[in-house]
C-alpha cells in the first residue's frame, strides 16, 4: 500500500508540473478576402456546417474546448489542429494555387461521399461535440 501511495504521490506531482508547460493557442489573423466561405460566398447553411464541422481544425479560427487547457490532452489536441491546418487551412483558401484547390476538392468530395447516408443525412462527430445532420 505504501508503494502505491508513493507512486500516486509522484504521479500527481508530475501531473501538476506538466500543467506549466505552455501550449501556444494563438490563432493567426484571418484575411476575409482569402477565407473559403467569403471567396465562394457560401450559403449560410453551408457556412454554418463548415464552421461547426471543419473550421476548428482547418482554419485560423480555432476555438479550443475547455479540456484543451489540461496537459497532456492539450499537447495532443494542438498537434491534431496543427496537422489539420497544414493539410487544409480554409482561412487561407484564396492563396492556394488552382491544382491544390482541385486536389482538395476531389479528396473532400470522396470523404463526404463515404460518410453520407441517404436515409439519415450527413452524420459525423465534430470537435465541438455536436453532430451534423442535414
Amino acid at each position: 500500500m505504501k508503494t502505491f501511495l508513493n507512486i500516486l504521490y509522484w504521479f500527481l506531482i508530475a501531473f501538476a508540473l506538466i500543467q506549466f508547460i505552455p501550449v501556444n493557442r494563438t490563432n493567426k489573423p484571418v484575411d476575409s478576402k482569402v477565407d473559403f466561405v467569403k471567396v465562394y460566398n457560401t450559403p449560410k447553411k453551408v457556412e454554418k456546417l463548415l464552421r461547426n464541422a471543419c473550421y476548428d481544425c482547418h482554419s485560423n479560427e480555432t476555438v479550443y474546448p475547455k479540456y484543451a487547457y489540461v496537459a497532456p490532452i492539450s499537447w495532443s489536441l494542438k498537434n491534431h489542429v496543427n496537422k489539420g491546418k497544414r493539410y487544409l487551412n480554409l482561412s487561407e483558401w484564396g492563396t492556394f494555387n488552382r491544382d491544390l484547390k482541385k486536389e482538395h476538392a476531389r479528396h473532400d468530395r470522396e470523404f463526404f461521399k463515404n460518410i453520407y447516408d441517404a436515409d439519415a443525412g450527413l452524420r459525423g462527430s465534430t470537435s465541438r461535440g455536436k453532430f451534423i445532420q442535414s
